[in-house]
């Protein structure tokens, strides 16, 4: 009997590695070979592809399309009916499974929904991506980027609130208490 639940309209394929405590839900499909981590939640109409991985607690909502190349690290939200590529110019007559792009999200980054990322383009760490986005170039760790083609508009704590930074380059999350620094463009949490 597995540690995990997976709804009875959930079809999970051979040689998947699936962590305690994740829960699979309705209509959701979880290809051959991938290697999902504990405390995971994969909502309705799912599709995970082959070799895919994901982390640890990792939030999947209604209607998302994971694609082989994709990795998900500890903590990441993936927000409903968001989708990735893997291949960066498909066409039908024309087979490219040996050109797949790998993407990495990096811990904690949350992806709004309906975005799309394009192959490719890592997310790091703590990074926020806003509903509707079009990812088309790396985005930072702690980056808070929006629109289509995306474009960084500033920068989010963990705690997951817009940062102000003074003109020492020092920001406080106004919720949680964290402290952040900003140098060189690129923040750091200092406590």
């Amino acid at each position: 009997m597995p540690n995990y639940f997976s709804h009875e309209t959930a079809i999970i394929d051979e040689n998947c590695q699936i962590g305690k405590g994740t829960k699979i839900w309705h209509f959701s499909h979880i290809m051959s070979n991938c290697n999902i981590g504990e405390n995971c939640n994969i909502g309705q109409n799912v599709v995970v592809s082959p070799n895919v991985v994901l982390g640890k607690n990792v939030k999947v909502q209604n209607n998302v399309s994971i694609y082989s190349g994709v990795i998900c690290e500890d903590d990441v939200f993936l927000g409903p009916s968001m989708v990735f590529t893997n291949v960066i110019n498909p066409r039908s007559a024309v087979v490219r499974r040996g050109e797949y792009q790998q993407t990495i999200v990096k811990k904690g980054a949350s992806i709004g929904a309906n975005s799309t990322i394009v192959c490719g383009n890592n997310i790091g760490e703590y990074a926020f991506i806003g509903a509707g986005a079009v990812v088309t170039k790396e985005v930072k760790p702690y980056a808070l980027v929006v629109g289509n083609p995306s474009k960084q508009i500033g920068w989010m704590s963990e705690f997951g609130h817009r940062l102000n930074f003074n003109e020492n380059g020092f920001a406080t999350c106004s919720e949680s208490g964290e402290k952040y620094q900003l140098k060189n463009n690129k923040v750091v949490k200092i406590s």
